[in-house]
């Protein structure tokens, strides 16, 4: 999985303007009409990019398909904010990198072979995980070798605790230590000072709180293999994905959007370096 990981990159100009008329702006213009069920949203759904063949893909993003404690279709599952969070996030890559990004991700269960095919893969609600011993042996492999999980959007107490026995068994033995904000992780790409709690959407918008739960702190939490690489970063008490999804949402804070695509994109340079 190592190999084939160099690739060029650069900065957009202007990152600032992310925030406002800068991403927003681009993400996806058809979607202007607004034709949710509900009122002042966006559509929740992206239409499927016109696939054209791409023999120079350098990345591609993956989501992760796990057994949840809640079932198939349970709201706190893998499917959250999928697949709307998913395809914005790629226009986003593509307006602000270089990278020759795939136009449509892909959706992998733990067990299947696929998933060795690629450097980076994202987990939501992993509060919620509930996984077999055949996820626990398969995502152990990936992990030791070379390959790198983005666990996002689980809050508090209780579902630290499941995410923690998992992962235990992922990776037994395995230390779960607070990721420095002086980490490369933080540097390879953009500068991101301080850790950020992102709150869903609704919390962002019409309730003025950030937390959900007892998850009043946001932290970067992270495992490191026997060689310092940073194989699993882990995403606490914060949604990087709901801001990905709801960053062309007219009055959707910037500063939340802002830090979930600049986290998102590190994150994948890192990846595809270490």
């Amino acid at each position: 999985m190592k190999t084939g990981r160099a690739f060029k990159i650069c900065r957009s100009a202007g990152l600032g303007a992310l925030a406002a008329v800068g991403l927003a702006a681009s993400l996806a213009p058809q979607q202007r009409n607004r034709s949710d069920h509900t009122p002042g949203f966006l559509s929740k759904s992206i239409p499927v990019p016109v696939q054209e063949k791409q023999d120079d893909v350098e990345f591609t993003f993956v989501r992760a398909v796990y057994t949840g404690l809640g079932g198939w279709g349970y709201y706190k599952s893998w499917q959250t904010d999928w697949p709307k969070a998913d395809r914005q996030f790629i226009l986003g890559i593509k307006r602000l990198t270089n990278i020759k990004v795939a136009d449509t991700e892909r959706t992998i269960p733990l067990t299947d072979p696929e998933i060795f095919k690629y450097p980076f893969v994202y987990s939501v609600e992993c509060g919620h995980w509930d996984l077999t011993e055949a996820e626990t042996t398969s995502l152990r492999e990936y992990l030791e070798r070379g390959g790198f999980l983005f666990c996002d959007d689980f809050w508090g107490s209780w579902e630290w605790e499941n995410f923690q026995q998992n992962l235990g068994r992922v990776l037994p033995g395995a230390k779960i230590v607070e990721v420095p904000l002086s980490h490369p992780i933080f540097h390879c790409y953009y500068d991101i000072p301080q850790i950020l709690q992102v709150p869903n959407v609704g919390n962002a918008l019409y309730r003025g709180v950030t937390y959900e739960q007892d998850g009043y702190v946001p932290h970067c939490r992270g495992i490191f293999d026997t060689s310092g690489r940073l194989m699993v970063v882990i995403n606490w008490n914060t949604d990087i994905g709901d801001a990905w999804e709801w960053a062309d949402l007219p009055g959707y804070p910037a500063r939340y959007s802002t830090y979930a695509y600049q986290m998102g994109i590190n994150s994948i340079v890192y990846a595809m370096s270490h």
